[in-house]
């Protein structure tokens, strides 16, 4: 019975993949489904299993890092949650969600050439990151560049077209830019 379990545990572990993260094979599968998604519901689940591949580095202390940095940052304590946010970056320089909470905290912080950076970093790693590409939309947004702005919610909703605030977002900006050279 031990071997039984011992083989069952050898095959479980194989299968699984070692970190959830921006190289997760399930992301494959998730984003073909959010494509052909045909329904708001189905799509927000969908995004939000995305989202939990993307934010989990498969590393219990950094896990726990990403969780205390995005928790610090919805509280405005952006010292902490910058300090979170490089320990993880530091630790695993591949993991593409550190990057990109980096460059969300950024933007909040009116650090916008930064988080062009990390957002920058981000896409390297994942060029699917609708998050990222629709926050460099936000931050030509801030920076008045509203042609650019419009270029990059555009890419986001080739990845995932079902974004309301950026459908919005892209219907506003393409009626204030018409006859305008983009």
């Amino acid at each position: 019975m031990r071997i039984i379990v011992a083989i069952v545990t050898i095959v479980v572990i194989i299968a699984s993949p070692v970190a959830a993260r921006q190289d997760d094979p399930r992301l494959d599968g998730l984003f073909a489904e959010l494509l052909s998604a045909t329904d708001s519901d189905q799509a927000h689940d969908l995004e939000m299993s995305i989202w939990r591949i993307w934010t989990e580095a498969g590393d219990e202390d950094l896990d726990q890092l990403m969780n205390f940095g995005i928790g610090a940052m919805r509280a405005g304590q952006f010292g902490p949650a910058l300090n979170s946010f490089n320990a993880i970056i530091n630790a695993d320089p591949a993991f593409a969600e550190g990057w990109n909470k980096r460059a969300t905290l950024y933007f909040y912080m009116g650090r916008y050439n930064d988080s062009i950076s990390d957002v920058e970093r981000t896409l390297a790693l994942e060029p699917r990151h609708f998050g990222a590409l629709s926050g460099m939309g936000l931050i030509h947004t801030e920076l008045d560049d509203e042609a650019t702005a419009l270029e990059w919610f555009e890419h986001a909703l080739e990845v995932n077209p079902h974004m309301p605030f950026i459908l919005q977002r892209v219907d506003e900006l393409r009626a204030k830019l018409q006859g305008e050279p983009i």
